[in-house]
């Protein structure tokens, strides 16, 4: 039996320079923060980050400088539609972008996913993306009777892919118990290897995955590493665990406004371990009592 329990520092010192780097999780709704914040506090530089729907993952590493490339679809934090410190990297011309529709990168990592080259769309076609500089998008040809002129939307292949889920043992059986499970299926299936934290790794039997099973979105063989990491997602929810944190969100979009107020963010919550964040934003009892938010 394979034990693939680790650390989140664990997990980041097996990331590298100039990697393509993965995240689950959609715009504010379980994102692996822990990991993330652990990013932002490291070494690493000139990553590429395929994070297609994509929130504040993006605008930390944007702000503390790690993104070479972006590969996105949006960057939002829902009730703020627009990631503030993405905006300003964004504006900045801090690093190359992809822009894609969202279902052009769903097609790419679904193509990533299934070890295809590429899969046939429509989505893009007639759009400023498919002419965008720093790519060349492909066209292939319906070889039916139809003739259709198609995108050959590429495969996303990220060398890593980081998410979170809720539960685990120490094999990688992972159960995921939010209502959608997003698109971390298809970025696990798509990646070299995928690192996953939780919310709390328990013996198997308590998973008990032949009633579980639809929560159990990957074979464990897919994962290389677990950790677990309890509030791993905060601010963003991990539902039915915890709800998103809108009050911290507010504090982060205010830390987007001057270079002063990004320095004391960046001191209270990132530049600091993960108990210290914790009992920073008002422990695991005030995040489990966080009310659904109306969206």
């Amino acid at each position: 039996m394979i034990d693939k329990r680790m650390t989140v520092d664990d997990i980041v010192d097996q990331l590298s320079d100039g990697m393509t780097i993965g995240i689950g999780g959609w715009a504010t709704r379980r994102k692996p923060m822990a990991l993330i914040r652990a990013i932002a506090r490291s070494s690493l530089k000139d990553l590429t980050l395929m994070a297609g729907y994509g929130g504040m993952d993006i605008g930390l590493l944007a702000a503390t400088g790690k993104i070479k490339k972006l590969v996105f679809a949006f960057a939002s934090l829902d009730h703020y539609p627009l990631e503030p410190h993405f905006r300003n990297a964004r504006q900045a011309g801090a690093f190359e972008v992809l822009e894609l529709d969202e279902g052009m990168y769903h097609w790419g990592l679904r193509a990533g996913a299934m070890k295809l080259p590429f899969l046939p769309t429509r989505v893009g076609i007639g759009t400023d993306i498919i002419t965008q500089s720093g790519f060349d998008f492909k066209f292939v040809k319906s070889p039916y009777e139809d003739g259709e002129e198609l995108v050959a939307m590429p495969a996303l292949v990220p060398d890593v892919a980081l998410i979170h889920a809720h539960r685990s043992d120490e094999r990688g059986n992972l159960l995921t118990l939010s209502k959608d499970a997003l698109f971390d299926e298809l970025l696990v299936r798509a990646a070299t290897k995928s690192y996953a934290t939780v919310e709390k790794i328990v013996p198997t039997a308590e998973l008990d995955m032949k009633k579980n099973s639809r929560y159990n979105l990957v074979e464990r063989a897919m994962i290389t590493g677990v950790a677990e990491a309890p509030l791993g997602a905060h601010p963003s929810s991990a539902d039915p665990d915890y709800q998103l944190d809108l009050k911290h969100i507010k504090t982060y979009v205010e830390s987007a406004a001057s270079p002063e107020a990004w320095a004391d963010y960046k001191a209270k919550y990132i530049d600091v371990s993960e108990a210290d964040y914790q009992a920073a934003i008002g422990g695991a009892d005030a995040v489990k009592q966080l009310p659904v938010p109306i969206y």
